[in-house]
């Protein structure tokens, strides 16, 4: 019997496919990466009896980098990621093992059927599956194809039937604009990036982002919400006035009329038309006009609107509610939820996803009467050719859904109805008055039918006091005209939603990259988010933008990225060639890119003005090796240490607080440490900053504290203070924190496991001898006498901490449960592993330290 191989893009979409198609009779598994499971069951294609296996990815399986040298930004010139710095496809995700789990499971299979999203993504995925299973499968029988495509837009039992009777080809065109759209991306954006976080983060102390990147698309981006800041900064004040009238009849309330003069920018020709129409007693009724109108039912939704009305009336962020879409699409609530058209097909069952809403609480009775009326036809949209407009695809409770879920697909589900609802009307009146020789008007409306707005109430006609019946030559008393003076206001920051409107008209991003954008200028301190989700540029942003304008305005205005944006379209369209878009691309960036780094010193002057030198920031905490001055310590992310004396910069680790270490210094190069703590209960171990930037040894890598040293006589090395290796990750070792008492603990140098052992003891040390059982290091207690909690009222005691008996209950693992072997039933089985390495290395020694210690053998329970 033949194999099918099916793949969808994440996991609960391949059980919801596959208990559609195998009508819940598959059976189901864990892949051996533990992420993804396989559904296997039995059935017909294209005529024949066969086996399926339905599994997913997680997403991309490849990700694009550079090769290993290129990734060191201190050897590498940027200007070299343009053309010289090869490219690789790498594992999206390691720890996954997709490759090796999609191999596995498609060896010996016949056939593949991709149900990736379908996107240009999706198709991307695609062939990354395809490279990564076509060399195991069997070979093809003659000329048939093995290779096909699901088409579908929903995850309904109609919509995957058809897609699985209708499989088409994957899109090579479409998958390659992805690729092009990934590298230039990479190589831009890396180039750019390296160049002014090095240039800058070396002379400013208190720039607040660790990383100066930019983005191709996001710093257009950032473009638009500095370009209205400084609107708004050189925002002008100006006075006008306008005139107010107050008329009354009989018993009716006073009605306030609009001036047909609007306003005016002089105070005396204010004050003329004032004394003019101040002769007047009455207001003559000049005219009565009533009119009949529409307001028109929306058209269908797609992407962009989406999450302009999650950002503006529902305040969640782009990305936010794109996650929360996807979430709904992969459980099957709505359709696919990245999409451009705005119009729904010919066949799309308009009815069909109607009658699902006909017994919900809130919307249901209208959903009934449409039924029993009969639907409008739907305004003619836009069809971009992709997906069907976003809509519910099946009914739901809150309870179902969540909080923010349900008020997306509370939203997705109105609109949907309104869309084949009758338009709004309403009969608007408007009286025209004269007084003297000045024109007025009031106006009001009156709610015929509330049509869509029924489902979308916050889109009403507003309920207004009635105008009175009145008729032309019909005179009203004058109760008041008065000049009021005002001033033009500023506009606002922009909004989230003004932001997404933006990038669409100038075709920055698709509707997938938009939220991805604007999170990313987010989570930079580019901008921040205020109170009605207005972005706000910081100091940083504000600064960025105003160089890039001032050395080369190309790289923040939209007009290069939107053409950049055509070209991958006509790639995907088979209209234009990969290499030569690519070329001719990055061609033009590496050009401006030599112009920036030539005209740096413009954006510098900006830069200057805005922030502090880096010797003139921080405080001062250690010793510099070099020349045994203090060095400051900048806490401004990314923290670090800064000698002015040398001009030299040292990075940290981040994310937690930095003190001196006693005023102990490095053995290998006279730097004072500094000791690293994320909180009370978390981590500390000591930090050389030289040896952090620059490893002293083969077998360390930039960023290791002294907890992941191997000098072999160093007491804050690892060789001095690792115990054994760690419980729950395969590399790490648990290392003693000689800081840490009273209240003792070692903590893995890899992972976040903590070890809390022999609270209140008076000393801990850690043995230079090891384990009989384990080879973990011994480690030596001494407890003072009133406060010992050893057997027999002993106060000193040598043994390991996991195999001694004395030790058993003295320990006690934090983020994991671990067992043992010498604490289980007769303690049979036992580990080995890696230890504490004991010759000596230096930096001139190139032989890695023997490794000596053994593994903790551990069991989760």
């Amino acid at each position: 019997m033949r194999t099918v191989f099916m793949v969808a893009e994440k996991p609960s979409l391949a059980q919801s496919i596959a208990k559609i198609l195998s009508k819940g009779s598959c059976s189901s598994r864990k892949g051996l990466n533990g992420a993804c499971s396989v559904h296997e069951y039995t059935g017909s294609f294209m005529g024949q009896n066969v086996r399926f296996k339905m599994t997913s990815v997680c997403g991309h399986v490849m990700s694009l980098d550079f090769i290993g040298k290129y990734n060191n930004w201190d050897k590498v010139d940027p200007a070299e990621l343009f053309s010289k710095a090869p490219t690789e496809k790498k594992e999206a995700n390691p720890k996954l093992n997709m490759v090796k789990f999609l191999q596995v499971e498609a060896k010996g299979c016949d056939y593949v059927v991709l149900w990736l999203d379908c996107d240009k993504e999706g198709e991307n995925i695609c062939f990354e599956v395809l490279d990564a299973i076509q060399p195991l499968m069997n070979k093809s029988y003659g000329n048939d194809r093995t290779v096909y495509r699901a088409k579908f837009s929903s995850i309904t039992d109609t919509d995957i039937c058809n897609a699985m009777n209708q499989l088409g080809e994957p899109n090579r065109n479409e998958a390659l604009s992805v690729d092009a759209r990934q590298e230039l991306d990479l190589r831009i954006g890396c180039a750019f990036t390296r160049f002014q976080t090095k240039y800058f983060q070396g002379k400013y102390g208190n720039l607040d982002s660790s990383l100066i990147s930019f983005g191709p698309c996001q710093t257009p981006t950032l473009g638009f919400c500095v370009e209205r800041h400084d609107k708004i900064q050189s925002f002008k004040p100006e006075a006008y006035w306008v005139i107010q009238a107050k008329v009354s009849s009989g018993k009716d309330s006073p009605l306030t009329l609009d001036w047909d003069r609007v306003r005016v920018f002089d105070r005396d020709v204010g004050q003329m038309f004032v004394n003019m129409a101040k002769t007047a007693k009455e207001a003559k009724v000049d005219s009565v006009s009533m009119k009949e109108k529409a307001k028109q039912r929306p058209l269908a939704l797609n992407t962009v609107e989406m999450l302009r009305v999650g950002s503006s009336a529902l305040g969640m962020g782009p990305q936010h509610t794109m996650q929360i879409a996807e979430r709904l699409y992969t459980q099957g609530y709505i359709s696919y939820p990245r999409t451009e058209t705005t119009h729904y097909p010919e066949n799309f069952d308009l009815k069909g996803t109607l009658k699902q809403q006909a017994n919900n609480s809130f919307w249901g009775e209208t959903v009934k009467a449409l039924l029993s009326e009969g639907i409008n036809r739907p305004r003619k949209g836009v069809d971009a050719g992709d997906h069907p407009p976003i809509t519910p695809m099946r009914a739901a409770s809150e309870s179902e859904l969540g909080s923010d879920g349900w008020r997306l697909y509370d939203y997705i589900t109105r609109h949907f109805i309104a869309t084949v609802s009758p338009d709004c009307k309403y009969l608007q009146t408007t009286i025209s008055f004269s007084i003297a020789t000045e024109g007025f008007t009031c106006s009001g409306k009156t709610l015929i039918s509330a049509g869509y707005t029924e489902v979308m109430p916050w889109q009403g006609i507003a309920q207004e006091e009635a105008l009175p019946v009145c008729e032309r030559g019909d005179t009203f008393t004058v109760d008041e005209i008065k000049l009021l003076e005002k001033q033009t206001n500023p506009p606002d920051y922009l909004t989230e939603a003004e932001l997404i409107t933006l990038m669409e008209k100038h075709g920055i991003g698709t509707d997938a990259s938009i939220p991805v954008h604007i999170n990313n200028i987010c989570q930079r301190n580019y901008v921040t988010v205020e109170s009605g989700r207005k972005l706000k540029p910081t100091n940083l942003g504000i600064v960025l933008v105003h160089g890039y304008y001032k050395i080369d305005a190309d790289l923040v205005l939209p007009t290069i990225r939107s053409a950049v944006e055509k070209q991958l379209n006509l790639i995907s369209l088979g209209k234009a060639n990969f290499q030569q878009v690519l070329q001719h691309t990055l061609d033009i960036f590496k050009r401006k890119f030599h112009y920036f780094v030539d005209s740096i010193a413009g954006m510098d002057e900006l830069m200057e003005v805005s922030f502090s030198p880096i010797a003139a920031t921080g405080k001062p905490l250690s010793r510099c090796g070099k020349c045994h001055r203090f060095m400051k310590y900048i806490q401004a992310k990314p923290s670090r240490l800064h000698c002015s004396h040398c001009d030299e910069t040292y990075s940290l680790p981040q994310n937690g607080a930095i003190k001196l270490y006693k005023e102990l210094k490095c053995p290998l190069d006279e730097f004072e440490l500094v000791l690293w703590t994320s909180g009370s209960r978390g981590k500390s171990y000591p930090v050389c900053p030289y040896c952090f930037s620059n490893p002293p040894f083969r077998d360390m890598k930039k960023g290791m504290g002294c907890n992941e040293c191997t000098h072999p006589s160093c007491q804050h090395s690892l060789n001095s203070l690792g115990i054994g290796q760690c419980v729950e990750c395969e590399t790490g070792v648990l290392v003693f924190d000689p800081t840490s008492g009273p209240k003792w603990r070692m903590a893995c140098n890899k992972c976040n496991v903590v070890v809390h052992f022999f609270e209140h003891a008076h000393k801990v040390q850690v043995s230079q001898d090891s384990c009989d059982s384990c080879e973990a290091s011994l480690v030596i207690v001494d407890f003072n006498k009133t406060r010992s909690l050893l057997p027999d009222g002993e106060t000193q005691h040598t043994g390991c901490v996991f195999c001694d008996p004395v030790f058993q209950d003295l320990v006690e693992l934090k983020h994991a449960t671990m067992r043992h072997p010498m604490h289980r039933a007769g303690g049979a089985r036992r580990g080995r592993g890696k230890g504490r390495g004991r010759r000596p290395v230096g930096r001139g020694n190139p032989k890695k330290p023997k490794d000596k210690m053994a593994a903790l053998a551990a069991y989760f329970v």
